[in-house]
């Protein structure tokens, strides 16, 4: 069975692994994550994880039974990336933005192995209740939205804002498990490993 590395340093990526009995190993890969111009939302994810999957596997002095998996997460609203807030103000201005409406969250995951990397991208829609500027203000403080795609983080405080989802709350999080099960089956590493 191939060795999975973990591209990721999100520590909701590695609960979600965790979560499914998926031993890896973490490595970080750094990549450039600006995005190109007018490149598409799903595009994207989809780059950047692929990116991601493959300077991690660069990354490995060995890699014959090596597979590295490599994700990334973007919330999108009418067309926009909205990624992490850069301050404060960048925070409370998409929480607005968020409050009384609909967004996209489009997570992409790629899984590289010496002979061959694939990629899928999952979307779901959360919509969100209004919220109050004291809500934003006081959510901001608790320091949960500040390294936040969207400025929200859908399985910690932030849930109290969300009032619907539609597709796979774990890709929200950041790690579509159904998705990601089904692509490591491919590459021979089975779920539920510590039942074996």
């Amino acid at each position: 069975m191939a060795t999975l590395y973990l591209a990721s340093g999100s520590p909701r990526r590695r609960e979600l692994l965790a979560q499914i009995g998926v031993p890896y190993i973490p490595l970080i890969a750094s990549i450039d994550e600006t995005a190109l111009p007018d490149e598409p939302a799903n595009a994207y994810v989809e780059r950047l994880a692929r990116e991601k999957a493959l300077a991690g596997l660069a990354s490995l002095a060995e890699t014959r039974a090596a597979c590295v998996l490599g994700a990334d997460t973007a919330v999108v609203l009418d067309g926009r990336i909205l990624g992490k807030p850069v301050d404060r103000d960048d925070a409370l201005a998409i929480l607005e933005q968020l409050s009384g409406r609909e967004h996209e969250v489009l997570t992409a995951v790629a899984l590289a192995a010496v002979d061959r990397c694939e990629t899928r991208v999952v979307a779901s829609r959360v919509r969100f209740r209004p919220i109050s500027r004291i809500e934003m203000e006081t959510y901001w403080a608790s320091g949960e939205p500040a390294d936040k795609a969207g400025s929200y983080a859908i399985q910690g405080l932030g849930a109290v804002f969300v009032s619907r989802v539609e597709g796979s709350y774990s890709a929200v999080v950041g790690l579509p498990l159904l998705e990601t099960a089904e692509m490591l089956a491919g590459f021979g590493i089975p779920c539920w490993q510590h039942l074996g």
